[in-house]
Order: structure tokens, then sequence, then C-alpha cells
């Protein structure tokens, strides 16, 4: 949701980003893979007990996520290739924070599980679309909003890392807000696929 209607807010801050690391001769590509690298330095902060330093790194991360596609678009690199990467590194980074907050909080494993199995569901329901549907916007595909989006992710994951007293409510909660997700992506789905 916040991604959707935020954007325009922060949008001259990542087009300026990308700006600065075109004139440095960077590529797109260079931008996700170095967003990927710092995605995952979150991890390592957790299991050095050092949640403010993981929280600072993922939202780094989070921005270098966005500069990469402005870049891409800005420079006229947009590729297919470019588009998977993101995908797929954004995944890993979510996944890794969670499955290192399931190992060193076993009571929150099922919690954890449960939230897993939704965000599953839902980027199964938003990449399904997706594919299926041939308008294409801004974005590689098209792009269905929903309550939790990648932003409310980054304030989730946050929130789990900062308060550890609290990280099964949190992660239920959040588990939550995605299943009202995947309500609202089915349903667009059926409005933009039933007449295909």
């Amino acid at each position: 949701m916040l991604d959707t209607y935020g954007r325009k807010y922060v949008s001259p801050l990542i087009k300026g980003v990308a700006k600065v690391f075109l004139k440095m001769g960077w590529k797109p590509n260079h931008v996700t893979l170095l967003g990927f690298v710092v995605g995952l330095l979150p991890i390592i902060c957790l299991f050095y007990q050092e949640p403010i330093l993981g929280v600072v790194l993922l939202w780094l991360s989070g921005l270098l996520d966005a500069v990469d596609g402005a870049m891409a678009r800005i420079s006229g690199l947009t590729s297919l290739w470019g588009a998977f990467m993101d995908i797929c590194f954004d995944r890993i980074v979510e996944v890794g924070v969670l499955l290192t907050l399931g190992y060193l909080n076993t009571d929150a494993q099922f919690p954890i599980m449960v939230l897993l199995t939704t965000i599953l569901l839902s980027m199964t329901v938003f990449l399904t679309v997706g594919a299926l549907e041939k308008q294409k916007k801004e974005k590689a595909f098209y792009y269905q909003a929903g309550l939790a989006e990648r932003t409310e992710g980054f304030l989730f994951l946050s929130a789990m890392m900062l308060f550890g007293s609290y990280l099964t409510q949190i992660t239920y909660l959040f588990a939550v807000i995605i299943i009202i997700t995947i309500a609202q992506r089915v349903y667009e789905a059926y409005q933009i696929l039933k007449n295909e």
C-alpha cells in the first residue's frame, strides 16, 4: 500500500541516487547485486546481536532495490535478467532474515513458518497474475498493489528484528495482513482474468 501511494514522495530521492550511480558509470545490475549483498548483512547483524545496524542495512538494501529500477528506466538499460535478479534477490533477503529470526528464537519458529507460508501464497498470486496479465506498466510485469507491499514488509521485518520480546505477536500480525493482501490480489485477479 505504501509503495503504491508513497512512491511519488520518494521518487525524487530515488531518481537522484540513480543519477549519481549512473554518473559513476554503474549499471543497474551492478546496483542490484550491491543491494543483494547489503541485504544479506542484516543476517550477520542478527547473529551478533546488532539489530539496529541490521535494520539500517535492511533499509539501505531497500533503497538500492528501488534505485536499480530507476537507473534502468533512466538509462534505457532495462532487461528481463535484471527484473529476474531483482525479484529473486528480494525474496532471498526476506527469507534469510526470517529464517535467522526463527533459528535464534525457537519459540517463534511456528509463527514464522505460518508467515513464510502466507508470503509464499501471496507471491504465487502476485507472480501468476503478472505472468498472465498482458498489460505492461512501469515495471517488467503487471504490479498488483495490496495492503502489504515491500515497504510494509520492511516495517514488519524491522519491528521483528528490534522488538524480540514481541516477535510472536508481530509475526502473526504480519501474517494476517498478508492474508488480507492475498484476498485483495485474488479478487483483483478474478476481475482481470475472468474474461480472458
